[in-house]
């Protein structure tokens, strides 16, 4: 039951940050871009430290250890990633599918800090080959022209790449730390103390709160990257990296562009394209490189002697 459950959390976390792309784009219309990503993470942050303090015993960190982890969550996960991420899509060098492809480098970053950092976290020669079928699948999916990658904008697609690296890094580095500190603890005080980084940082780049426009459609946006994104999204995201490591979960990269795709076509109406089959066929066939493993026990146990292999 383990592993249904964690794919079915799996499919849950890319559906809620793949549609968050859509909501990211309707909300810097309206919002200035560090200052939005750090109000997206002030609400996440109070209702998820509501939460901590309904459902765990250590609301607060303490000791080195578990601030260090809080740290690593707050600098990496939460302020570098989005205010670069946030920030780098606001040019219009940039189009969506280059920065897709971008964020989707976080696994292959992910693995080589793994390398580096966590002995422990291998891939096999199949392994990495889907881990670059997925990326070459997401650039399908996207319609991306490899030509055309780095004409303009080049500056902000250095941001996009820089965000991911640096979530890729804090997924790795929180991994190190030998803590106790309860996902919910940690997620708060993670979200709380990132979005005060990236209020710091809207001052320095000198954005202003009356320059922001509350209407309907803002709201809506602030409220679901809040929430569903938000709050939700990273307690599923640090559930699972404890369960099955930073290499898996950031496959879900590859898997938020589907998702994102989707929502396009239910909301705005965009038609699927020839190259968008071709995207999904190759990440799907990444996958089934990568967890070929886990797909030989589950035919074993089907079909085989019955016996399931642990997690």
């Amino acid at each position: 039951m383990t592993r249904y459950r964690n794919l079915g959390l799996f499919v849950v976390l890319a559906a809620v940050w793949g549609s968050a792309f859509m909501a990211i784009k309707a909300g810097l219309e309206f919002f200035p871009p560090v200052l939005f990503a750090a109000l997206r993470y002030d609400v996440a942050g109070v209702v998820m430290l509501a939460y901590a303090l309904y459902a765990t015993d250590s609301p607060l960190p303490r000791g080195r250890a578990e601030w260090t982890e809080v740290a690593i969550g707050a600098v990496f996960l939460i302020a570098a990633y989005h205010a670069l991420l946030f920030i780098g899509e606001t040019d219009p060098g940039v189009t969506s599918a280059a920065a897709a492809v971008i964020v989707s480098l976080s696994p292959v970053l992910t693995t080589g800090f793994a390398r580096l950092l966590l002995p422990s976290e291998r891939l096999t020669a199949l392994g990495v080959v889907g881990l670059l079928l997925g990326l070459v699948g997401v650039a399908v999916l996207s319609g991306l022209d490899p030509s055309n990658l780095l004409a303009g904008g080049t500056v902000a697609k250095l941001l996009i790449f820089g965000a991911a690296a640096a979530f890729a890094l804090g997924s790795v580095l929180t991994r190190r730390v030998d803590s106790e500190l309860s996902i919910e603890t940690m997620e708060a005080w993670s979200m709380l103390l990132g979005a005060g980084l990236m209020h710091v940082a809207s001052v320095a780049l000198g954005e202003r709160l009356g320059s922001v426009v509350f209407n309907v459609q803002s709201v809506a946006a602030l409220g679901y990257l809040s929430l569903a994104a938000s709050a939700l999204g990273f307690l599923i995201y640090f559930d699972l990296l404890d369960r099955l490591g930073p290499i898996e979960i950031n496959l879900v990269s590859y898997v938020a562009p589907v998702f994102a795709a989707l929502s396009g076509w239910a909301f705005l109406s965009e038609v699927p394209t020839p190259s968008t089959v071709g995207g999904f066929a190759l990440i799907f066939l990444g996958f089934l490189l990568l967890k070929r493993g886990a797909i030989r026990r589950e035919l074993r146990y089907r079909f085989g002697d019955g016996v399931r292999a642990t997690d």
